[in-house]
């Protein structure tokens, strides 16, 4: 597995400048404004061909970019058919052999949905699948970071309790941590020094320190409501307190992958390194 020796800024997905210059111009633009690499999104599939993942893994390599990977949205471990389950272990499988072939650290999604059950049962389901999953990633070989990332509204599976549980139960298992989304899920709360603080300190005590050598985080600006997250902002049109949690992340020398998810990406990506690089 890489191990990262500094907080890196990616993107999610390629710059918005990028236009249909495809990843030769994205790594150009990214390159130009000092930021470290970005995250794959796979939407709807996992959709990329040989050449794109030898030339992502040759990029990343000799300009030492770091790069993640999101998996398609559709995925629910614990949907009621089980046919989607397969089809969503199938995907997350994809991701992951994908991240593996062109060189990335560490992979990410939204893993559940609750459906009407029970919080132990639901924690029951995804663990019987991250399983499966970790089984055959193991046969093959896969050797990146498996990540459930929190999520924002209350009805999917995934406070960040569920997932530092479940990452306990997995040696390649760790959480991706989506700051917006904790503060969306809790409608407001998670949004000081001191709650980010008890994040890290938290992830830190019961997943030692590899976790926090090893992070993997998600930060927008976020609109949300009773039901929490209602869509990606801007930083600056929203009331993340992105740079109370930016020293969080340095007093805690945190090192990994903070992505960007705000919806003028390399703008926002470019404002958060470069306060934290003024801290």
């Amino acid at each position: 597995m890489i191990k990262p020796d500094k907080l890196n800024f990616l993107t999610a997905g390629m710059p918005l400048s990028t236009g249909k210059g495809g990843y030769p111009k994205a790594f150009e633009i990214l390159k130009e404004m000092g930021l470290d690499g970005l995250e794959v999104e796979f939407v709807h599939g996992v959709r990329m061909n040989d050449d794109t993942r030898k030339f992502l893994k040759e990029i990343s390599k000799e300009k030492n970019f770091l790069l993640t990977s999101h998996g398609p949205f559709y995925i629910n471990l614990n949907s009621k058919e089980e046919e989607k389950v397969d089809a969503s272990v199938q995907r997350i499988v994809e991701t992951a052999q994908a991240a593996n072939d062109f060189g990335g650290y560490s992979i990410t999604f939204h893993a559940a949905f609750y459906m009407g059950k029970d919080k132990e049962t639901v924690f029951n389901q995804v663990k019987i699948q991250m399983e499966r999953i970790t089984d055959i990633l193991k046969k093959e070989n896969i050797d990146v970071w498996i990540r459930p990332e929190t999520t924002g509204k209350a009805t999917q599976w995934g406070d960040y309790e569920e997932i530092i549980r479940l990452s306990k139960e997995f040696d390649n298992v760790l959480p991706c941590v989506d700051f917006s989304h904790i503060h969306a899920r809790t409608n407001g709360e998670y949004n000081t020094y001191d709650e980010f603080c008890n994040i890290f300190e938290r992830i830190g005590k019961e997943l030692g320190q590899r976790a926090l050598d090893n992070f993997h985080a998600h930060l927008a600006g976020i609109e949300y409501g009773a039901k929490g997250e209602k869509r990606h902002l801007i930083l600056q049109e929203s009331d993340m307190n992105y740079k109370d949690l930016l020293k969080a992340f340095k007093d805690f020398n945190v090192k990994g992958a903070l992505v960007c998810e705000s919806p003028n990406i390399e703008t926002d990506t470019k404002i958060l390194k470069d306060y934290y690089m003024s801290l």
